[in-house]
């Protein structure tokens, strides 16, 4: 699937206008004021901003977990209002969401089975997804056997083998070291690129939001809106040397860093802002 393919035809994932607020009975709290974007078929969409910047709570009512106070999450044109069938979500406590006791193929097969998959193809799909991170030989192996790479490794597997339509990761890298972090950059590129699947990357990394997406979405501070909405038109295939050495590379990354800044500082857009994501 080329680039134009990817960004072709209808968006797969649309926020409208959403909103959040906490309340009790002391107080409420806007978390989201107003968000409105949208993803295409195939796209690799990177969010960043700064701490409190509403971005859990935002995947959380992508994700179904969290119903907005107002406005709309859609999925192929129908209303989220709970864990979407064709969405898979990876977290950054990836050890938290592996079962201890089920070896490697184990976990990566649990959700094919509540999905209802039938055995050979449920084999067959584990076998691929293990195959393709690079875990063939591991999947009689048990988690805590593992190192953390090779433990998201097998979580990034599990999203992968259950083909979802939109894959979301939320600061999935978080707690590696930095080359197993540039090893599973590339990985989840490459999965990318051979799957067309559509990727929403949460990071508050500004260097891995470049390097990875297609665009980056940059939040404000809370109460949230779009600060920035900018397309990233660097060339693929992309290396962690020759990309990250390039001179583009550097122009965009200074974009990114001073939207963050005015995010931190508590700025908001000079205009209404559409966020509707063309790009």
């Amino acid at each position: 699937m080329t680039k134009q393919e990817r960004s072709a035809g209808q968006p797969v994932l649309e926020v409208e206008s959403l909103r959040k607020v906490y309340s009790d009975k002391r107080r409420e709290v806007e978390a989201i004021r107003d968000l409105t974007f949208s993803v295409s078929p195939g796209e690799f969409l990177c969010i960043v901003g700064p701490s409190g910047a509403g971005k859990t709570t935002l995947l959380r009512c992508i994700g179904g977990l969290l119903a907005p106070t107002s406005g709309q999450v859609l999925l192929d044109g129908r209303s989220v209002t709970g864990p979407p069938a064709d969405m898979a979500v990876v977290f950054q406590e990836y050890g938290r969401s592996l079962f201890p006791w089920l070896t490697v193929a184990q976990n990566v097969e649990l959700p094919l089975k509540e999905k209802g998959t039938e055995r050979q193809a449920r084999r067959t799909l584990v076998d691929e997804a293990l195959t393709a991170v690079g875990l063939a030989d591991f999947a009689a192996s048990h988690p805590y056997q593992l190192s953390g790479g090779m433990q998201q490794r097998v979580a990034i597997a599990r999203a992968v083998a259950y083909e979802p339509k939109v894959l979301v990761m939320d600061e999935p890298f978080a707690a590696v070291d930095a080359q197993t972090r540039a090893d599973l950059e590339d990985l989840v590129r490459s999965l990318w690129q051979r799957l067309g699947v559509t990727v929403l990357f949460v990071t508050h990394d500004i260097d891995e939001s470049v390097y990875l997406g297609q665009r980056v979405l940059v939040l404000s501070n809370a109460p949230t809106v779009i600060l920035g909405d900018i397309a990233v038109d660097l060339p693929d295939p992309r290396t962690q040397l020759e990309t990250r050495s390039s001179a583009r590379f550097g122009e965009l990354r200074s974009e990114v860093y001073e939207l963050v800044q005015r995010a931190k500082r508590g700025e908001r857009p000079s205009c209404p802002t559409d966020g509707d994501g063309a790009s």
